[in-house]
């Protein structure tokens, strides 16, 4: 059995630019994959505490907040490798494509952004800079990191038992089908993060707390149709499917912090 330590490091290794040493030395397999994923949210805190100080830091310059917005995504951006962009794109262009799960892996597989991906990309970091402005102009720096480790639970219950891997080589296929008892865990436990925006210093905001419960509800249930049809398109779930639904929530949890 994986150690939550190694998870934690591992998925910090494979997820981030944060040099930790998880790399040759780990064998990746479905074991290894699937104790990544559930370790997912964990590197979605520690990326969302870092946004939450890159605004906040940003937030005593001059800097307009719009432009504030947009450095937190590129800065998460960098922080990731841009793999989920880059799934984000492809998972596009193979959902605009028509064909069986061939031609959509085909396409998915070209190397190239299409039409979809561009289109996808532009709206999608679009909404997240201005939703991550809209969230630091109100200093509101908890629900900011809630909203980008809250995206990576769309992750992993995009990787739950119901649903294989599309493919046999990949993120996917060590990552695919792997999650089970950790999809439950996590809902708790976000529902529980959502406590702090229940208080504002003068006693409860049970109104605020109701959003946030919501927010989690709308990401979760985004997360279990979107990678149920991308997994009826492409024969099973992708490594791209993942890192596109990371992003997707992301976006979703901003906006729905925001209502």
């Amino acid at each position: 059995m994986i150690s939550p330590v190694r998870a934690v490091r591992t998925a910090l290794g494979w997820m981030t630019v944060v040099p930790v040493g998880a790399g040759g030395e780990e064998t990746p397999d479905r074991e290894l994959g699937g104790a990544v994923l559930a370790a997912l949210p964990v590197v979605g805190a520690l990326l969302g505490a870092a946004a939450a100080g890159i605004a906040y830091g940003l937030g005593h310059t001059g800097l307009p907040i719009a432009l504030i917005g947009v450095l937190v995504v590129a800065a998460l951006a960098l922080l990731t490798r841009g793999m989920h962009l880059d799934g984000l794109a492809d998972t596009a262009d193979g959902l605009g494509c028509y064909g069986p799960p061939d031609r959509v892996a085909e396409v998915m597989r070209s190397g190239t952004v299409g039409p979809f991906g561009v289109a996808t990309l532009v709206l999608t970091l679009g909404v997240q800079a201005t939703g991550i402005a809209g969230l630091a102009a109100g200093s509101r720096w908890y629900e900011l990191a809630f909203a980008v480790a809250l995206g990576r639970l769309g992750a992993v219950i995009g990787a739950r038992r119901a649903l294989g891997p599309a493919h046999p080589d990949g993120f996917g296929a060590l990552a695919a089908g792997t999650q089970q008892t950790s999809i439950p865990v996590w809902l708790a436990v976000f529902a529980v993060a959502t406590l702090p925006m229940g208080w504002d210093g003068d006693g409860a905001d049970v109104t605020a707390l109701v959003q946030g419960w919501l927010v989690l509800a709308a990401v979760a249930g985004f997360g279990l149709l979107f990678t149920r049809h991308c997994a009826r398109r492409m024969g099973g779930v992708t490594g791209d499917v993942l890192g596109a639904t990371i992003e997707l929530c992301v976006a979703i949890a901003v906006v729905g912090l925001l209502l």
